[in-house]
């Protein structure tokens, strides 16, 4: 039986960070979720960065069909979880049913890739984060603190079963992290 993979999303996610790990665990043969606040059309987001500008623009991207409601899933029944970045975990990260699913993947010791801005998402969990190691998007790093974690300035962190990259650029590494723990 092949490994099920659980990515937890929504709308304006970064396009990259969810299509690249979907389309790359899809390769691996795996069986892979898209979980979302409703099953819906979700519109996701390029983040690009323009010569001069201090920040990221953002344009409309590709559309993407999630799978699953968040009420709608048994984390035990899946083998790792991704979590990509763009602006989504800014508002799912309010969604009741998301903590414990998040919360199963650690306690449980599963393999859990956070890239880019997932930051804000594992914030609202302190209790699993406080004494952890991960990176992120650089302006994510006070929510990495306040949890109590501790910020590592690298693209790509491996700490316990927490995979973290800073964001897409650093997919191809972030994925091979993640594959190999699954591994």
């Amino acid at each position: 039986m092949s490994k099920k993979i659980l990515i937890v999303t929504g709308d304006a996610v970064e396009a990259l960070e969810v299509f690249y790990p979907y389309y790359r665990c899809l390769e691996e043969g795996y069986d892979v979720t898209i979980a979302s606040p409703a099953v819906k059309k979700l519109h996701t987001v390029v983040h690009d960065f323009i010569e001069g500008m201090e920040t990221f623009v953002e344009k409309p991207a590709y559309d993407l069909k999630s799978h699953a409601a968040f009420t709608d899933i048994s984390p035990e029944e899946f083998d790792g979880l991704v979590i990509p970045g763009g602006r989504a975990p800014e508002y799912i990260r309010m969604n009741e049913a998301l903590k414990p699913i998040i919360s199963h993947f650690f306690q449980e010791n599963k393999p859990v890739g956070a890239i880019c801005h997932a930051a804000q998402l594992l914030a609202v969990i302190p209790e699993l984060m406080q004494g952890r190691e991960y990176t992120a998007y650089p302006s994510c790093k006070p929510d990495v603190l306040v949890c109590g974690a501790k910020y590592i300035d690298e693209q790509i962190h491996t700490h316990q079963n927490l995979v973290s990259g800073q964001a897409w650029p650093d997919l191809p590494g972030f994925m091979r992290e993640f594959l190999s723990l699954l591994k």
